[in-house]
């Protein structure tokens, strides 16, 4: 019997087991808000084999409607589904042999707990807890196209001086970071685009985990690096009044077994304003009168970049950051003084003093993350090793104008040089252990932080004789600082129905050293410190929690302030630093409610702070010249109300922003009564957002701050209001925005100080009311 057999039938039957195995089916269903039933858009969802969990085999994200689709072949796995607020939705074994439908799959809110309470609105994402709140910049259009200081003008709690000085709750002393860690890059704030910016976590009372250091608490900025699944990416530019522009552009790629990222930003920013001071020496009838006005360009390129690589229960990781800025500013100082002579005679003397400066910058920050995640969820082991360098070289050219006011050539009597060369080094290694247990949690760790400083000073005058620049050894000097600051901490925390609690100790060992290299002056200083820490809330429902916390902390001088050689930028008016100074140790108490609606939530807290050893600055006369110092005053205390609100009130209006009300008292009897004062402050902050028609978004953001006291006088208020339309594009992944910056041209700083000896008065005023234009798109 001949059999015959086709040549297709053998192709099939070769075929046919590799096209059942490369055969896929679909896996599909619908995500849900488990309390409102309302679809859920654009949630990550993975298929994972069997016995690993950290790989995807398959990954998408839901549509607009919540719906998803996954393919994947034959097998066995667990389902996953991430979105941010929400539990993770884990469905084990899902097995695959023909299509699938999940059906409807409804994901719970985060309940609250020890780390956090999650509030969401669609314009303003508030995670609020017991140790501050989070913010998510992005959600904010008076941020478009600014840098992290206008970020940080728009933080409740937080207010920015003219200078940057960033103010939490009336104190100066904060601890910033970056990512976490302790980075350079927190020595230009205003370098920082908003753009790259993830989010803003202000964490008033840090449990042991954190450094001790800073007065007020810790200021941490999280930058973008992209963690999502698949090419994501976005651009922006922004353009200006004055010819200002801000471009930037950041992709990230993730994988199953890695994640790279990168973004870049180029800042081309202009800047003038005046300021003015008068002073008033009683004794000896003097009255000193000066004008300035400055004119300045920043321009700035800020790259970050970072790969992650996960492989088994470990993720490896890199993050790079490089950031070179070159600004170059003109101050021309107009002075005027008028002296009664012994005859009783009014003397004048007038003068223009003119300084032309350019400075470098250049910062590069490099990080090293290991992270080994144990099978237990929450267990893990981390290190870091970290370091940031910077490098900024300022060189001044000042001319002198005697005996005029009118800067021209002919007027000219002195030129001087200046020359600034300083290198900044800090290096972090941290090691960080989490173990969970029944109810609780125990955490500890090491770390230690290495600085190194160089400051460089030197100073020419020249002479007339030579037409030379000759350098003058009294006022050229070469600063170095470094110290080492080396920790450990224990943290342990357990969670009941109603009662949670966090109790924390960290131990500080400090070692500085400075040498000021003219004299050969060396100074040490070595000292141990224990920081203990405590959070506790108490659940009274779903919606109403109340919290204490306590944490002991410490503020040490930073290294300028070490330096005691001038800065004679202005002659009349001399800042130095002291070498004698201490650090502040401060106990710290925070009790607070709060209360989360579903499109709502307020948050409510007492705090006390007390400082023993204050620093402050003393501004003290000495032959006509005034001199600025830090000094250590005996005490300071303050203690206020805070309140945090946001709220979504309708589908066309929402409102967030926050009321900070506190006392300052300052005891500086240990120099002077006269350095004793008290008063109280406020500030408060509220950002109103408005839906209009064809898809508008209208904002509208105002700032106040009050009159608030200092050792020897005290700042005025500072207030201003800032609007911004938006408009949405291609299903919300583009917009274009219109921002008024400082709509009434109100924002300024001024103040005043008053002694037995002397007044001073000052103002200061920058172009602030600016208009920008700002298109961006993400994909």
């Amino acid at each position: 019997m001949k059999i015959t057999v086709s040549f297709p039938f053998i192709f099939f039957f070769l075929a046919f087991p590799m096209l059942v195995f490369a055969q896929t089916y679909q896996v599909s269903g619908t995500l849900k808000d488990e309390q409102n039933k309302e679809v859920l858009a654009f949630v990550q969802v993975a298929l994972f084999a069997e016995g690993d969990e950290t790989n995807p085999v398959v990954f998408s994200d839901s549509d607009e409607e919540g719906n998803f689709s996954l393919e994947a072949p034959q097998g066995t796995y667990i389902f996953k589904a991430f979105f941010l607020g929400f539990q993770d939705q884990i469905i084990q074994d899902v097995k695959v042999s023909g299509n699938v439908e999940l059906g409807d799959i409804l994901m719970q809110s985060e309940s609250k707990n020890l780390e956090e309470v999650i509030v969401r609105t669609s314009r303003m994402p508030v995670r609020t807890g017991l140790e501050g709140i989070v913010i998510t910049p992005e959600n904010n259009i008076a941020n478009t196209g600014g840098t992290l200081l206008d970020i940080l003008r728009n933080t409740p709690s937080i207010s920015v001086n003219v200078d940057g000085t960033i103010a939490l709750r009336g104190s100066t002393g904060t601890n910033i970071l970056i990512n976490g860690r302790n980075s350079s890059l927190t020595q230009n704030l205003d370098q920082l685009p908003a753009s790259t910016i993830e989010e803003v976590r202000v964490i008033n009372n840090p449990n042991a985990r954190f450094d001790a250091e800073a007065e007020s608490g810790v200021i941490d900025i999280i930058l973008k690096k992209g963690q999502d699944l698949g090419t994501h990416g976005g651009v922006e530019g922004t353009y200006g009044t004055r010819n200002r522009s801000n471009v930037g552009a950041r992709l990230n790629h993730r994988g199953a077994n890695f994640n790279v990222f990168g973004g870049y930003n180029y800042r081309d920013w202009k800047d003038v304003g005046t300021q003015r001071s008068n002073r008033v020496i009683f004794e000896e009838k003097e009255t000193l009168t000066q004008n300035t006005d400055n004119t300045g360009r920043d321009k700035g390129h800020n790259m970050n970049y970072g790969a992650d690589y996960y492989f088994g229960n470990n993720i490896l990781s890199y993050e790079g950051i490089y950031q070179y800025g070159q600004n170059s500013q003109t101050n021309t100082l107009y002075a005027v003084l008028h002296r009664m002579s012994e005859a009783g005679e009014e003397d004048e003397f007038d003068y223009v003093r003119r300084n032309k400066e350019d400075n470098t910058n250049e910062v590069i920050d490099n990080a090293l993350i290991y992270e080994h995640n144990f099978k237990d969820k929450g267990h893990l082991l981390r290190f870091t090793a970290s370091n940031s360098y910077q490098n900024q070289y300022k060189t001044q050219r000042i001319e002198i104008f005697g005996n005029a006011l009118n800067p021209s050539p002919e007027n000219l009597t002195g030129q001087e040089r200046a020359y600034t060369d300083e290198v900044r080094n800090i290096s972090v290694f941290q090691f960080d252990y989490i173990k969970p247990f029944g109810n609780g949690k125990f955490e500890t760790g090491l770390k230690s932080n290495i600085r190194k400083f160089d400051n460089d000073y030197i100073y020419l005058r020249k002479d007339e004789s030579s037409q030379e620049f000759i350098e003058d050894p009294t006022i050229s000097n070469r600063f170095l600082y470094k110290d080492q600051i080396h920790a450990g901490y224990v943290v342990l925390s357990a969670k009941r129905p109603k009662f949670e609690y966090g109790l924390g100790l960290r131990g500080e060992f400090t070692q500085v050293d400075t040498y000021l290299e003219n004299t050969d002056e060396e100074n040490r200083q070595d000292y141990f410190n224990l920081f203990p820490s405590l959070q506790t809330m108490y659940n009274l429902n779903e919606k109403h929690s109340l919290k204490f916390t306590y944490s002991r902390r410490i503020d040490r001088p930073k290294a300028w302030s070490l330096n005691p050689f001038p800065d004679i930028t202005d002659s009349l008016n001399i800042q130095r630093g002291n070498p004698k100074l201490q650090p502040e140790m401060i106990n710290s108490f925070e009790f607070g409610h709060l209360a989360n609606y579903e499109k709502s939530s307020l948050s409510t807290n007492l705090f006390y702070r007390k400082v023993n050893g204050q620093l402050d600055f003393i501004t003290f006369l000495k032959d006509g010249i005034s001199y600025t110092q830090p000094e250590n005053l005996l005490s300071s205390s303050s203690y206020g109300l805070e309140f945090i609100g946001t709220s979504e009130v309708n589908d066309w209006y929402a409102v967030n922003g926050g009321v900070t009300v506190f006392r300052i008292a300052v005891d500086g009897s240990n120099i002077s009564e006269e350095f004793t004062n008290s008063g109280f402050s406020w500030s408060a902050k509220l950002t109103q957002d408005f839906k209009l028609i064809w898809g508008l978004n209208f904002q509208l953001v105002a700032n106040y701050d009050s009159p608030e006291i200092e050792a020897q006088g005290k700042d005025l208020a500072q207030y201003y209001m800032d609007a911004s339309l938006q408009r949405s594009f291609f299903g919300d992944k583009g917009n274009l925005s219109l921002s008024l910056r400082d709509v009434f041209d109100t924002m300024r700083f001024a103040g005043n100080a008053l002694t037995n000896s002397f007044s001073q008065d000052f103002y200061v005023k920058r172009e602030t009311r600016i208009l920008l234009t700002t298109a961006r798109f993400n994909f």
